[in-house]
């Protein structure tokens, strides 16, 4: 009799243990069935709250379910960061992010995160970061900015959208490897930043080429380089810094998706398909190049890869500059 008890209980515990196993590949055949939640760490009207909108909405075409943005601003995107992290992995939030909250911002305080608290899904959006000045200020090309500035040390600014972000680290990078001395002047945010440019109450900045498109043409601006190897193929006039001898700076804005770690292959494997198809529909390829960004996609490994690498740029940079979030 005990023995017969022992194989029922042996017989049940199979059965849980079967039944478990079987739920993520069940629920990943019944996903979705609700709205998605695409985590966006910054405030509406963003360059990363752009993309999202244009990215969400194919993706719930493609899914069938409405892809809800949702604006988690704050801590320099490390909010909206942790909040994915910490949701339940089941596919139902989802995260487009830059690299400042996972790469930069965890170099520069204690996060509540790693760069492997998260899974990475694929890159969808690369923004160049290109290096402007005011078009008074009589500086033509990148090596007039870098006499001008070697002629008096620390005098000409430079605007940022603020500490820590990829154009404050993007300009400590050109200042280290041009040897030159310029004053940080941190805004709240990009738009900020580049009205000041226009305004003359800086001399420079560099910036993710989205905010500056529209003044290309105006007169207003003259963009010096853009930040790495490859011309943008918006502005295919302008060299690059590589071209122009500075090797070593190479700087943009790489979005992605992320979910929870833990999620379910199945709806990985999903959310990924669907967001290729979206990068690679022809009128999506056209609007991410009319706002600035260079439609891109990747395996997960590449992304996770990637952000490992800018993780090592930042903190490089950071250490050596001595940056800091005051």
């Amino acid at each position: 009799m005990k023995t017969n008890r022992r194989i029922w209980g042996a017989a049940m515990a199979l059965l849980t243990a079967a039944a478990t196993l079987a739920l993520p590949s069940a629920h990943a055949q019944d996903w979705p069935n609700q709205p998605i939640k695409l985590v966006v760490p910054y405030a509406a009207g963003g360059p990363t709250d752009a993309i999202a909108r244009l990215l969400a909405t194919k993706l719930g075409e493609s899914l069938g379910k409405p892809v809800v943005v949702d604006n988690r601003a704050g801590a320099g995107g490390i909010i909206g960061v942790e909040a994915t992290a910490k949701a339940q992995p089941d596919g139902y939030t989802l995260a487009l992010i830059a690299p400042g909250p996972l790469a930069g911002m965890p170099n520069l305080m204690k996060a509540p995160y790693t760069l492997d608290d998260v899974q990475y899904l694929t890159v969808v959006a690369r923004i160049p970061s290109v290096i402007v000045v005011n078009s008074k200020s009589g500086m033509h090309t990148l090596d007039d900015l870098i006499k001008k500035a070697k002629a008096a040390p620390g005098k000409l600014a430079y605007s940022s959208a603020g500490p820590g972000t990829t154009p404050h680290i993007g300009m400590e990078l050109f200042k280290d490897q041009a040897a030159v001395d310029l004053l940080h002047v941190p805004y709240k945010g990009a738009a900020p930043a580049v009205t000041a440019l226009l305004a003359g109450e800086v001399d420079a900045t560099m910036v993710d080429l989205l905010p500056v498109l529209p003044h290309v043409g105006s007169g207003a601006f003259t963009v010096l380089a853009v930040a790495g190897p490859e011309r943008a193929p918006q502005l295919p006039h302008v060299p690059t810094t590589h071209e122009q001898g500075l090797k070593g700076v190479s700087m943009e804005t790489t979005y992605g998706l992320i979910a929870p770690k833990g999620l379910p292959a199945a709806i990985a494997n999903k959310v990924r398909e669907a967001a290729v198809a979206a990068v690679n529909a022809p009128e999506m390829k056209q609007t991410f190049l009319k706002q600035g960004a260079i439609p891109a996609t990747s395996t997960s490994d590449e992304y996770r890869q990637l952000m490992a690498a800018e993780s090592q740029k930042w903190k490089g940079i950071i250490t050596k500059s001595k940056i800091t979030l005051e």
